[in-house]
């Protein structure tokens, strides 16, 4: 998987759209927009929520979009809502876009609109400004459009969407303010409509059939512990008030009743689950959250309530939690249901599409440009089991740790469970060196792993780590019967042969367990595309169910399957920098990696037309030489990001970064630190391995 790997190819080109979108812009000071006089509540310190700003900032959100076709996997997301959450929810794949924000945002309001759209109205920039500009998201594609402003730009208001109207209330700009503002969807003016019975800001508005419910917040002076509803944004009327009165309340509505989640009380964040009754007017604290919140969000998703994100202290730089939460309204209870992939908190999200989306926020108190995507999924496990979030929940997955020399399991809680070589499992005579790859076999029982640029090929007894089979000479290469020249990919196939790209001697070979060749396709030191006599190195040489080997070629690029006896079935070339360790996933259906940067994950058809492409250009989605991707039971692709020194899960369906191990562009050996990580497979608990033969 690694010869010859080098830095600086070019990469095919993407045009990316980067529209320039201007808005509105207002200076603000703390101190007007707490108002003068009256006693103060205490304050985050980790950021001045309304503080100076200086003159008009452009805002300009850039996409960039992955491929337009989306492999239909799996089907997740069911389009009726239960009318009660499940005994048991499901829990939360969580990913982070590859498109975002060109610039930072937070404090803004995020509501659905019309064709899986999102609309963003105000925030706050980085630079302290209040914004006014409106715009739609779209969450197919990430492309942003310019609506318009809001008649006077603004920060931490609620916002609501009745009808085809949608709503910003209140709000901080140069002071508190009280304005409601309506944005109609599609065409018309916005326009300031009406006016709370006092100015408010910090607090948070959901919508039960035609009405409006506006909940927490701060008026200039005091928190303001009234529940208003309105049904046309002039008229407000209160209808409760909270047991607990805050500001940054995460609020949810489930089966006709309003849950609001911690937010900031007079002396800090709370840990208060207060529930609000519009039709009873009553209001009481029916739980407690297992860390006290501020600046979180919430939503019903699929039947089920889950709190996600918020700042857990006061004071500069406060952590943001990246931990959801599924609760359930009868017991009072909280289930650990994923993680984000980024902490956040003072966030708007809106549910869109049966999924719920997070836009900008802050983290240490530091305004964010990216977006993250939330989707209950029963293929990440259920809310409250160990390992719940996981793409390969209740499984196993063995990383070739090439740059480190060992072989590491992880459960599905990123815990190792297992690594070798160890103090009790030590190396094969002639050393443990640039393990490229390795797979399970045996149901589980062994390993087989080809050391690259040791020349070597072993077979481990799992998890004794005894070695029971070997092949090759250490540091040595050759062409003769038991030497090998780089090989790659070596596989344990069903009859006990031994397959492997070897790849500086431009063969495939098939050993027997004797260490006799059984055969071979390409000639040593002949090394061109010209089937089915010669390969341009080749550098993987996976098995197929049909009995064929699947093998691609470095040089020229090429795909091919050849049968058992060396015939050829089909040879396609790709327009793709680097073929790696191709896969099949489905009826005329291949996956490949692009080992290049940025790198891609690549389907195609046998007549190499591109079904599917993964190539962001930006931001943290970015690979960096892949060289193996493959389709997890789960139905996202888990990828060696070689060089980004990590592993990571991409969803085919929205392009989303659903997990990561190791941490991007850190080489290391120390706890969850990995050092070029070049190949892995997964052991499910009866033994299966889903990936391979």
């Amino acid at each position: 998987m690694s010869y010859q790997k080098t830095q600086g190819l070019a990469p095919r080109s993407t045009r990316l759209e980067r529209p320039n979108l201007t808005s509105g812009q207002q200076r603000v000071t703390r101190r007007e927009h707490i108002g003068r006089g009256g006693p103060t509540p205490t304050l985050p310190r980790n950021r001045n929520p309304h503080r100076k700003a200086g003159p008009l900032f452009l805002l300009a959100l850039a996409l960039a979009v992955v491929a337009a076709v989306v492999i239909a996997v799996r089907h997740r997301h069911a389009s009726a809502v239960p009318p009660t959450p499940p005994a048991t929810p499901p829990a939360v794949e969580a990913g982070l876009l590859p498109w975002g924000l060109s610039a930072p945002l937070s404090r803004e309001v995020v509501l659905a609109g019309n064709g899986g759209a999102l609309t963003i109205l105000g925030g706050l920039t980085s630079g302290g400004v209040s914004a006014s500009g409106i715009y739609t998201l779209d969450t197919s594609t990430g492309r942003l459009l310019h609506l318009g402003d809001l008649p006077a730009p603004a920060h931490d208001g609620a916002g609501a969407r009745i009808g085809s109207r949608l709503f910003y209330i209140g709000g901080g700009a140069s002071t508190t303010v009280g304005s409601v503002e309506m944005v109609p969807l599609g065409s018309g003016t916005p326009s300031i409509v009406g006016r709370l019975p006092q100015p408010r800001a910090d607090g948070a508005a959901v919508t039960i059939a035609d009405t409006a419910y506006l909940v927490g917040g701060y008026n200039g002076s005091r928190l303001d512990p009234e529940v208003l509803a309105t049904s046309d944004g002039a008229l407000f009327r209160a209808i409760a008030q909270l047991a607990v009165p805050v500001r940054y309340p995460a609020v949810a509505v489930l089966g006709g009743k309003i849950y609001v989640f911690g937010g900031l009380g007079a002396s800090g964040p709370t840990n208060a689950v207060q529930m609000v009754d519009p039709a009873s007017g009553t209001t009481k604290v029916i739980a407690r959250l297992p860390t006290a919140l501020a600046g979180a969000v919430a939503a019903d998703v699929g039947g089920t309530i889950y709190v996600a994100g918020g700042q857990t202290a006061s004071g500069n730089g406060a952590p943001d939690s990246t931990a959801i939460l599924a609760f359930q309204p009868g017991t009072g209870t909280f289930l650990p249901a994923g993680t984000l992939q980024a902490g956040v908190s003072f966030a708007s999200a809106a549910v869109q599409g049966g999924r719920l989306w997070i836009v900008g926020g802050e983290s240490a108190g530091k305004p964010l440009t990216e977006v993250q995507v939330l989707v209950p999924n029963r293929s990440f496990g259920s809310a409250g089991a160990a390992g719940a979030g996981s793409p390969f929940f209740g499984g196993k997955l063995l990383v070739a740790d090439r740059g480190a020399n060992r072989l590491l399991l992880l459960n599905d809680e990123n815990t190792i469970v297992w690594r070798y070589p160890s103090a009790s499992s030590p190396p094969p005579p002639g050393g443990f060196y640039f393990p490229d790859d390795a797979f399970f076999v045996r149901g589980g029982s062994a390993i087989i792993t080809n050391q690259e640029q040791n020349n070597t090929i072993d077979l481990i007894a799992f998890p004794s780590g005894n070695v029971v089979w070997s092949y090759g000479h250490p540091g040595t290469t050759g062409s003769a019967p038991g030497y090998l020249n780089e090989p790659d990919d070596a596989y344990l196939l069903p009859d006990g042969q031994v397959s492997v790209a070897d790849a500086y001697n431009c063969r495939i070979l098939f050993i027997r367990s004797d260490k006799s060749i059984a055969g071979q396709i390409g000639t040593p030191g002949q090394c061109y595309h010209s089937p089915p006599t010669r390969l341009g190195a080749p550098n993987g040489d996976t098995p197929l169910a049909n009995g064929n080997v699947l093998v691609a070629e470095t040089k020229g690029s090429w795909i091919s399957s050849y049968t058992p006896k060396g015939d050829l079935s089909w040879s396609v070339h790709l327009p793709i920098i680097y073929p790696s360790d191709p896969q099949q996933i489905g009826p005329d259906r291949y996956l490949v990696a692009d080992y290049t940067r940025p790198g891609a994950i690549v389907v195609f058809d046998q007549t190499g037309r591109i079904l599917y492409e993964y190539r962001p250009r930006h931001g943290s989605g970015v690979l960096d030489h892949p060289s193996l991707a493959a389709l997890l039971p789960s139905g996202v692709f888990m990828v060696n990001d070689d060089y980004n020194d990590r592993m990571v899960a991409i969803d085919p369906a929205t392009g989303a970064l659903v997990w990561q191990y190791g941490a991007t562009g850190r080489p290391g050996t120390s706890g969850a630190l990995l050092s070029k990580p070049d190949g892995f497979d997964l052991l499910l608990p009866n033994g299966a391995t889903p990936l391979h033969l």
